[in-house]
C-alpha cells in the first residue's frame, strides 16, 4: 500500500509544485528503499546460494498457492520501482536564485532566459545526471551540423553565474585583496569555503573505493570456483560474473558524479578568482615601473622581485595574463585532492585487507618495502619541484619578452629589428624548453620508481607466500595482480598528483601574493585611511590642494622631506605670457634611480570656467590632474593639509581625457558615449565642437566605424578629439583634460578651442587643462598655473572673465582663420588612416572581424607542422624507434601477465614441491627489469623529440607573426596574439605532447590485449572488433560536439584577456570616470561566456566516458560468462584472459578519450598553424644584399611612385615623382588623407607600392627589408620603447659604447632639459624604462626617440613631427646630423618646416607642389601661401621663409 500511495503522491500538484515536498519525498524513498533491502537479504540473496531457499516462500507446505509466490515478486518489483526507478527517473525541483539582483547591468537577455528556462541540467533526474543524458540534445544538434556556435549551447546556469558566484565566495577572498599580512594562507581558506563540496566528494569517494575492490573480489571467488569445481563455497559463479559488471558500473557511475561536481566547481572557481583579480587590478596604482630589462635575460636577474616588495618589475598586464591563464590553469589540477589524499588512502587500506586474506603476512612484507623505497621518489619529487619553480621563472621570462616585443612590433618592424628579437625571444626559448626538458626527465624517473616498487612489491609477496608454504594459485595471483595494478595506478599518480599540487599551490601563492603586494591607490589601501584628508564642511565643493604633497608610490614616500617654502603669491595678469617649454606629463618614480615629488602649499581652482595648468617637460603638470583624481600616494604635510576633487553633488561625476589617449576596440559612437544615454541633439553638437564631423564622412560607415585596437586605424589627432568628445559628452561637471591640444595643428586647436571650449555644452563647467599652446588658450583662462620641478611657481588670475570678451579675444588672435579650411590640415600617424580604414571596414564599419572557428577534423597541416618538429632532421628514424620500442614495451609487460598464470598454471598439474620457484622468480624479475629499460629509453627518445617540436612550433610562430604585414596587425587584437604565444604554446608544450604520448600509448595497448584475448578465445573475434565499433561510432559522435564546443572555448578566452589588456591601458581614464561598475559588468558578461561553454565542453567529456566504461563492463562481463559457462576453461587461462579482458575494454575508452582530448588539445596546434598561414611582407633574400658601402649618401629618388594598402584596394599614392639630394630637408605637408603618412611608409615599404625608388642608387624594391629598414630611421609622433635601461632602449643590441650613447643624448638636448635637475634625479644611460616608455613623458619618449636616431647613424631620417618638443628636436636636427643625411619631416605646423629646403604639398594622394618655401610663397593661388595666409602667424612665417638663404 505504501508503494501504491507513492505512485498516487508523486503525481500530486502538492508535491509537484510545493518546495517542502522535496524532503517528504526523501523520506518515503528511504522508507521504501529500506522495505525493499529487507525483501532482497530475506528473498534474493538466497537464490544466489546453492543451499538457501527465500524466507517468505515456505518450501515445506506441499500445494502452496502460486499466487502468493507471484504475490511476492510483485510486491518486490512494485518496490523496486517506486524506491529506485521512479526516483532515478523523476526530474528534480529547480529552484532559481536571485540572480536579478546580482547582475543587474549584466547580460539582461542572458539573465532573463535564466529564469524562463533553467538549464536542462537543473532540471535532469538522478539517472540523466548520471549518465550526462541531459546533453543528448546538444550531442545531437552538433552531430548533424558541420559546426556548433555558442550561440546554439544551452544557456548558463544561473548558479554557475559569475554574480551568484561572487555572491557565496567572493567576500571571503576579496579580503586578500590589499597590501595587509593575514594570519591564513588563501589555500587554508580556499580549503575551509569549499567544505560541503569536499564532504560531498568524499562520500562520493567512498562509492568508488568500493567498485574498485569489487572486481578484485569477483575475480578471486570466481576462479577459486574453477580451481575447486564448486567445492567449498555457496555462492553461485553466475554472482560474480554479475558482480564483475556491477563493480565497474558502480566505479564509472560515482567517477562521473565526483568529476561532474568537480569540473562545476573547476568553472566556478575559475570564474571567481578571474572577477577577483580583476576587481583588484581596478585598485592597483599606475605607477609606471619599469618592466624587465633585455639584458636581464642573461642571467638570473630576471627574478628581481621573487622575495617580494611591491610589484614592479614585471609587465602588469603580462602577469595578469599569466595568473588568469597560466596560473588558474595549474590551480586546477588541485581539484582531485580529495581522491588524492582522502579516497586513494582508504582504496589503499582495504586493499592490503584484501591481500592479506588471500596471501597471508607476505603483503606486510611487501608494504614494508614499499614505505623503505618511497624516500627515493620523494626526493625525484622534491627535485622536480625546485625545476618547476624554474620553469614558471623562465615561462614568465619568455612571456615577457614575447609581449614587450609584441607591444612595440610596429616599431620593431620600421627599423627592422625582426631577426635581431627574434633570437632574442628563441634565446629565452631555448632556456625555457631546458629546463622543461630537465623536468620531463625528472617525471620520467619518478614514473620509472612508481611503476618498479609495486612490481617489487609483488616478487616479494610471491617469494614470502612460497616461504610459507603457501601455492601460488591462479585464484591468488590473478586477483592480487588486479590490486598490484590498482596500487601501481595509485603510487604512480600519487607522486605525478604531488607535482601537480605543488605546482598549484605555488601558482595560488603567486596570486595571493599579487593581491597582497600590488600597491593600491590611496582610497582602497588600508594603511593609508589615517592619511585620508579631512575637510571642513564648507570647503567640500572646492577643487585643489593645501599643504600637500604626493609621490607616485608608497615606497617613495619614506624619503620625502618637508621643507616649508612659501607659496608664491598669486598676481593678476595683464596680457598673454606664453610658456617658457612644452607641457608634458611628469615622469614617474624610476626605480633606484629616481624619486619624484609633487609639493603644492596651496591651489585652488576657479569653478564653472577654464583653469590652466602650464610648465615645462617634467615639471609635474599631469601629476597634478593625477594627484586631483587620486591616483598618487598622498602626503600630508601638516595638520590642514588636503586636497579635494567633488564628485557628489556639487561635481556630478568627473570626466578626464588621458595625454596618450585611450580608446575602446569600439565603434566611434561607442567611444563617445561611454555607456552614457544616447541623445541625438547632444550627440550632433558634440561632433561638431570637437571637429570631428569631416572625419566622419572619411568613413563609409560614419560613426559606425570601428577605429581597432588602441584607435590604430585613426590619426593621433582623431585619437585626441575622440578622447576629448566622450569627455565633452558626458554630464561631468568637471573636466580634466591633459594637453588634448598637444596633437593638434593650430587651425584644429583654434576651432577647439572657440568652437568647444567656448561653446554651449561647456558652460557652466569647470575645466582643469593642462597645455602648451597658451597664444590660443590663456585668453579663455579664468587661472593660469605654472609648474616647474614638481612645484607651484605663480598663480595668475587673468582679467578675461566673461565669454564675450573671451571670444572677442580668440577672434582677435585668429581673425584671419577661415571656417571652411580651420580644420584641412590635420596631423596623421604612419599610416593613411582614412583610406584604410575605409578599404578595410567598407559599409559595415567593421574593422576587426570575429575571428574565424575551424570545423571538421584537426587539419593536416597543423598535424604535419607538429610532425616535422617532432622529426627533426632524421623523422623515419625518430617515428620508427618510438613506435618500436613502444610496441616491444607493451609485449614484455603483457608477457608479465602470462607469465604469472603460466606459473601459477604449474601448481595444478604439478606437485607444489617440484615447481623451480627460484628460475620462475630470476624470470618474472629479468622481465620486470627489461620493462624499465624498455620504457626509459622510449621515454627518452620521445622526451627530446616533443623538447624539439616544441621549439620549432614557437620559431614559427615568432617568425610568422614579425614577418607579417602592418595591415594585417592593425585587424588583429593583440590579445590573440598573446593568447597563442601564451594560453596556446603552454597547451604545445605539456598537453600535446601528454595526450600524443597517452594515445600511442594506448593504441598499442588495445591491440597487445586483444591480441592477447583472441589467443585463448578467437570467438571473440568479432564481439571484440564489434565493442571496438561501438565505442568508435559513439567517440565519432561525440567528436563532433566537443570539437565545435572546444573550439569556442578557445575563442571565448581571448575576449577576457583583451579586456584585462584593455582595462589596465585605460585604468586611470575608467577611475576617473567611475566606470569600475561597468568595466565588471563587461568582465562578467566575457567571463560568463567563458563558463557557459567551458560547462558544456567538460560534461560532453563525462558522457562520452560513462557510455564507453558501461559498454566496457558488459564486454568484460560476457567473456567470463563465455569462459565459465561455455568453454569451461582452466582457472590459470580464464584469469589470464580476463585480465587481459579487463584491460582491453579499458583501453577502448582510453582509446577513444585520448584521441579525442588529443583532437581537442590539438586546436592550440590548428590555431597556431592558423597564424603562420598569414599575409607575410617579402622575405630576405641573397640577392637582395646591399654592398658593405650602401649607404653612402642620403640620395633620394622616386619615379612614378604608386601605393596602396592591400592588392584590392584603392590607391592613396598616385605616381609620385620627385628627387631628395643628399644632405636635404625636405617638409611634407597636406591636407587630412593627403597621403603623407603613406609616403613615408611606402618608402619603407610598408604598404603595397608600384613604380621606382631609388636609395643612393639601389632600387628599394630588390632589397631586403631587414637592409633597407636598419638603414633608414624613423622618428614616429607616439614613439615606442622597450622595457629595460634607456641604455637598451638606445642601443638593444649592443652595438655602442656608452660614449656614443652619451654623445648621442646630449646631442638629443636631453642634457638641456635636465639643468635645473639634482643629479640622483636625471635621465641617465641606467634609467629604466617601463613597457611602452610609460614611466617617462611623451616630449621625453621623443627625445630618447631622436637620440635613437642619432645613434644610428641613418643617411635617410624621417621624422613624423609633433609640436613638443619640436623646437628642441628641430635645433638638434640642424646641429647634430652631417651634410649627407636627408631629411623627410610630416609637419603639423609650418613653422617647423618653413624654412626647409624644400616643401612637398600633396593633395589627395598626388605631389601639387615641390620647391623651395621662398619659391612656393611666390604664388599667391599657391597651397602653401595659402595655408601660411590663413595662419595667424603669417608674418613670421614669411619673415622665416624670407631669410632663408638656398
Amino acid at each position: 500500500m505504501l508503494s501504491l500511495s507513492t505512485l498516487f503522491l508523486l503525481k500530486s500538484p502538492v508535491l509537484t509544485y510545493n518546495r517542502r515536498s522535496s524532503v517528504l519525498t526523501r523520506h518515503i524513498n528511504a522508507v521504501l528503499l529500506v522495505a525493499l533491502v529487507v525483501y532482497a537479504i530475506r528473498d534474493v540473496y538466497p537464490l544466489a546460494t546453492y543451499s538457501k531457499h527465500p524466507l517468505d516462500l515456505d518450501t515445506h507446505t506441499q500445494g502452496r498457492p502460486l499466487f502468493l509466490e507471484t504475490l511476492l515478486w510483485a510486491k518486490i518489483v512494485v518496490l523496486f520501482l517506486t524506491s529506485v526507478v521512479i526516483p532515478l527517473v523523476s526530474p528534480r525541483v529547480w529552484i532559481p536564485v536571485n540572480l536579478s539582483e546580482i547582475t543587474a547591468d549584466a547580460n539582461k537577455l542572458e539573465t532573463k532566459l535564466t529564469y524562463l528556462t533553467p538549464n536542462p541540467e537543473q532540471l535532469a533526474s538522478p539517472f540523466s545526471l548520471l549518465l550526462f543524458n541531459f546533453l543528448n540534445n546538444v550531442v545531437w544538434k552538433a552531430y548533424r551540423v558541420e559546426h556548433l556556435p555558442a550561440k546554439e549551447l544551452p544557456h548558463l546556469a544561473d548558479i554557475d553565474h559569475v554574480g551568484w558566484v561572487k555572491q557565496k565566495w567572493f567576500s571571503t577572498l576579496e579580503r586578500y585583496s590589499s597590501a595587509s599580512d593575514h594570519a591564513q594562507t588563501m589555500t587554508w581558506t580556499l580549503a575551509w569555503m569549499f567544505r560541503w563540496i569536499w564532504i560531498e566528494l568524499a562520500v562520493v569517494m567512498l562509492g568508488l573505493v568500493v567498485g574498485n575492490l569489487g572486481s578484485p573480489v569477483a575475480i578471486n571467488r570466481l576462479l577459486s570456483y574453477l580451481e575447486t569445481e564448486s567445492s567449498g563455497t555457496d555462492i553461485q559463479p553466475w554472482v560474480w560474473i554479475v558482480l564483475l559488471f556491477l563493480s565497474p558500473l558502480t566505479t564509472t557511475l560515482t567517477t562521473e558524479w565526483y568529476l561532474r561536481v568537480v569540473l562545476r566547481l573547476s568553472v566556478q572557481f575559475d570564474a571567481l578568482v578571474t572577477q577577483l583579480v580583476y576587481e583588484h587590478s581596478l585598485r592597483i596604482r599606475v605607477k609606471a615601473d619599469p618592466g624587465s630589462s633585455a639584458a636581464s635575460e642573461k642571467d638570473d636577474k630576471v627574478d628581481k622581485n621573487k622575495k617580494g616588495g611591491k610589484s614592479g618589475i614585471k609587465s602588469q598586464t603580462g602577469r595578469i595574463n599569466n595568473l588568469v591563464t597560466t596560473d588558474l590553469s595549474n590551480i586546477a589540477e588541485l581539484r582531485n585532492w580529495v581522491m588524492t589524499f582522502f579516497g586513494r588512502p582508504v582504496e589503499f587500506l582495504l586493499s592490503v585487507v584484501f591481500l592479506y586474506g588471500i596471501l597471508g603476512w607476505s603483503t606486510f612484507v611487501g608494504i614494508g618495502l614499499m614505505i623503505a623505497l618511497a624516500p627515493i621518489p620523494a626526493k625525484i619529487v622534491n627535485a622536480g619541484r625546485r625545476l618547476f619553480f624554474e620553469r614558471m621563472r623562465r615561462t614568465d621570462l619568455r612571456v615577457q619578452v614575447r609581449t614587450t616585443v609584441m607591444a612595440v612590433l610596429r616599431m620593431v618592424k620600421l627599423f627592422g629589428w625582426e631577426a635581431k628579437m627574434s633570437k632574442r625571444i628563441a634565446d629565452a626559448r631555448k632556456q625555457e624548453l631546458t629546463v622543461l626538458r630537465k623536468r620531463q626527465i625528472y617525471v620520467m624517473l619518478s614514473n620509472l620508481t612508481n611503476y618498479f616498487i609495486p612490481l617489487v612489491f609483488l616478487d616479494l609477496c610471491a617469494l614470502q607466500t612460497v616461504i610459507m608454504k603457501q601455492d601460488l594459485t591462479p585464484s591468488r595471483v590473478f586477483s592480487s595482480l588486479v590490486v598490484f595494478e590498482r596500487l601501481q595506478t595509485m603510487v604512480r599518480f600519487f607522486f605525478i598528483n604531488l607535482n601537480k599540487y605543488h605546482t598549484g599551490l605555488i601558482s595560488i601563492e603567486r596570486i595571493q601574493e599579487f593581491l597582497a603586494q600590488s600597491e593600491l591607490i590611496d582610497n582602497f589601501d588600508r594603511s593609508s585611511v589615517d592619511k585620508r584628508p579631512i575637510m571642513a564642511e564648507d570647503e567640500d565643493h572646492l577643487i585643489g590642494f593645501n599643504n600637500a604633497a604626493f609621490s607616485w608610490n608608497k615606497d617613495d614616500a619614506d624619503g620625502f622631506i618637508n621643507d616649508s617654502e612659501t607659496a608664491p603669491a598669486v598676481t593678476v595678469a595683464t596680457d598673454v605670457e606664453t610658456a617658457a617649454a612644452d607641457s608634458e606629463p611628469t615622469s614617474p618614480k624610476l626605480p633606484h634611480t629616481r624619486k619624484f615629488f609633487l609639493r603644492i602649499e596651496k591651489v585652488v581652482f576657479r569653478h564653472d570656467c577654464v583653469n590652466l595648468i602650464q610648465g615645462p617637460t617634467g615639471s609635474g603638470k599631469t601629476a597634478m590632474l593625477l594627484a586631483l583624481l587620486g591616483e598618487l600616494h598622498f602626503i600630508p604635510t601638516s595638520q590642514d593639509s588636503w586636497f579635494n576633487l567633488p564628485r557628489g553633488k556639487y561635481a556630478k561625476g568627473v570626466a578626464y581625457a588621458a595625454q596618450e589617449s585611450w580608446v575602446l576596440n569600439e565603434t566611434i559612437k561607442n567611444n563617445i558615449l561611454f555607456h552614457s544615454p544616447y541623445n541625438e541633439e547632444r550627440y550632433r553638437q558634440v561632433l561638431y565642437q570637437c571637429a570631428l564631423e569631416r572625419d566622419l564622412s572619411l568613413f563609409d560607415a560614419g560613426d559606425d566605424t570601428e577605429i581597432g585596437e588602441k584607435g590604430l586605424s585613426i590619426s593621433g589627432g582623431q585619437r585626441a578629439r575622440l578622447t576629448l568628445a566622450r569627455a565633452v559628452y558626458s554630464d561631468a561637471k568637471v573636466l580634466l583634460l591633459d594637453d588634448v591640444l598637444a596633437a593638434l595643428d593650430v587651425h584644429t586647436a583654434k576651432w577647439i578651442v572657440e568652437k568647444c571650449f567656448l561653446g554651449s555644452l561647456m558652460k557652466d563647467r569647470t575645466v582643469i587643462l593642462v597645455t602648451h599652446n597658451t597664444a590660443l588658450t590663456f585668453p579663455i583662462a579664468s587661472l593660469v598655473v605654472t609648474m616647474k620641478d614638481g612645484r607651484v611657481t605663480s598663480q595668475e588670475v587673468t582679467r578675461a572673465a566673461d565669454v564675450q570678451s573671451e571670444v572677442e579675444t580668440i577672434e582677435a588672435t585668429a581673425s584671419k582663420i577661415s571656417d571652411t579650411n580651420s580644420l584641412d590640415v590635420e596631423p596623421a600617424t604612419l599610416e593613411d588612416k582614412s583610406a584604410d580604414a575605409k578599404k578595410d571596414q567598407g559599409s559595415g564599419g567593421k574593422l576587426v572581424m570575429d575571428e574565424e572557428v575551424q570545423v571538421g577534423h584537426i587539419s593536416w597541416a597543423a598535424i604535419k607542422l607538429y610532425a616535422t618538429g617532432l622529426g627533426g632532421r632524421f623523422p623515419i628514424l625518430f617515428f620508427v624507434t618510438w613506435i618500436a620500442t613502444l610496441t616491444v614495451s607493451h609485449l614484455v609487460v603483457v608477457s608479465q601477465t602470462w607469465y604469472l598464470g603460466f606459473w601459477a598454471s604449474q601448481y595444478e598439474i604439478k606437485d607444489p614441491g617440484d615447481v623451480p620457484v627460484a628460475l620462475y622468480l630470476a624470470g618474472y624479475a629479468g622481465i620486470v627489469l627489461s620493462t624499465v629499460i624498455i620504457s626509459a629509453c622510449t621515454t627518452m627518445n620521445y622526451i627530446y623529440g616533443t623538447t624539439r617540436a616544441s621549439y620549432y612550433v614557437h620559431q614559427r610562430l615568432v617568425a610568422s607573426i614579425l614577418g607579417t604585414t602592418m595591415r594585417w596587425l592593425d585587424k588583429t587584437p593583440m590579445s590573440r596574439i598573446i593568447t597563442r604565444s601564451t594560453q596556446d604554446i603552454n597547451s604545445v608544450d605539456v598537453a600535446i605532447v601528454a595526450s600524443l604520448r597517452e594515445f600511442a600509448d594506448v593504441c598499442i595497448r588495445l591491440l597487445s590485449r586483444l591480441g592477447a584475448v583472441l589467443l585463448f578465445s578467437p570467438i571473440f573475434l568479432l564481439p571484440g572488433f564489434f565493442i571496438l565499433a561501438i565505442g568508435v561510432v559513439t567517440g565519432s559522435v561525440y567528436f563532433k560536439a566537443q570539437m565545435s564546443v572546444k573550439r569556442e572555448m578557445s575563442i571565448a578566452k581571448a575576449p577576457v584577456l583583451g579586456h584585462f589588456g584593455a582595462t589596465i591601458s585605460g585604468l586611470i581614464s575608467i577611475r576617473a570616470y567611475g566606470a569600475q561598475k561597468l568595466s565588471l559588468v563587461q568582465m562578467q558578461t566575457r567571463t560568463d561566456r567563458h563558463s557557459r561553454i567551458a560547462r558544456i565542453f567538460n560534461n560532453l567529456q563525462r558522457w562520452m566516458a560513462v557510455r564507453i566504461n558501461i559498454l566496457s563492463a558488459v564486454f568484460t562481463t560476457s567473456l567470463a560468462w563465455y569462459m565459465v559457462y561455455v568453454l569451461h576453461q582452466s582457472a590459470s587461462v580464464t584469469g589470464f584472459s580476463l585480465n587481459m579482458a579487463v584491460s582491453f575494454s579499458s583501453a577502448i575508452f582510453s582509446f577513444i578519450l585520448q584521441f579525442n582530448a588529443l583532437e581537442a588539445r590539438s586546436n592550440s596546434l590548428e590555431r597556431i598553424e592558423n597564424y603562420l598561414d598569414i599575409e607575410q611582407e617579402p622575405k630576405a633574400a641573397d640577392s637582395g644584399t646591399p654592398p658593405a658601402y650602401w649607404p653612402a649618401s642620403g640620395d633620394l629618388r622616386v619615379e612614378g611612385l604608386s601605393a596602396k594598402y592591400s592588392l584590392d584596394g584603392p590607391e592613396v599614392l598616385h605616381e609620385l615623382s620627385f628627387h631628395c639630394k643628399s644632405g636635404e630637408r625636405i617638409g611634407v605637408v597636406g591636407r587630412t588623407g593627403s597621403g603623407k603618412s603613406s609616403l613615408a611608409l611606402s618608402l619603407l615599404r610598408g604598404i603595397y607600392t608600384s613604380g621606382d625608388v631609388y636609395y643612393d642608387g639601389l632600387s628599394i624594391s630588390k632589397l631586403n627589408l631587414e637592409a633597407l629598414r636598419t638603414n633608414i630611421t624613423i622618428i614616429p609622433q607616439m614613439p615606442e620603447l622597450i622595457s629595460g635601461s634607456l641604455r637598451e632602449n638606445l642601443d638593444p643590441f649592443e652595438e655602442h659604447d656608452d660614449l656614443t650613447l652619451n654623445d648621442a643624448l646630449k646631442s638629443s638636448g636631453l642634457h638641456d632639459l635636465q639643468v635645473d635637475v639634482p643629479d640622483k634625479d636625471r635621465i641617465t644611460l641606467d634609467t629604466m624604462v617601463s613597457s611602452g616608455g610609460n614611466n617617462l613623458s611623451l616630449g621625453q619618449r621623443q627625445i630618447i626617440a631622436f637620440a635613437r636616431a642619432i645613434v644610428r647613424r641613418s643617411k635617410l631620417l624621417i621624422m613624423d613631427e609633433d609640436y613638443k618638443t619640436d623646437g628642441i628636436i628641430q635645433s638638434s636636427m640642424r646641429n647634430q646630423f652631417t651634410a649627407d643625411v636627408t631629411s623627410i619631416i610630416i609637419a603639423h605646423r609650418l613653422q617647423t618646416i618653413i624654412d626647409a629646403d624644400r616643401i612637398m604639398v600633396l593633395d589627395a594622394g598626388s605631389i601639387v607642389e615641390f620647391d623651395t618655401p621662398s619659391e612656393l610663397l611666390k604664388n599667391p593661388n599657391g597651397h602653401l601661401r595659402t595655408l601660411v595666409d590663413e595662419s595667424h602667424d603669417r608674418d613670421t612665417l614669411l619673415e622665416i621663409a624670407g631669410k632663408r638663404k638656398y
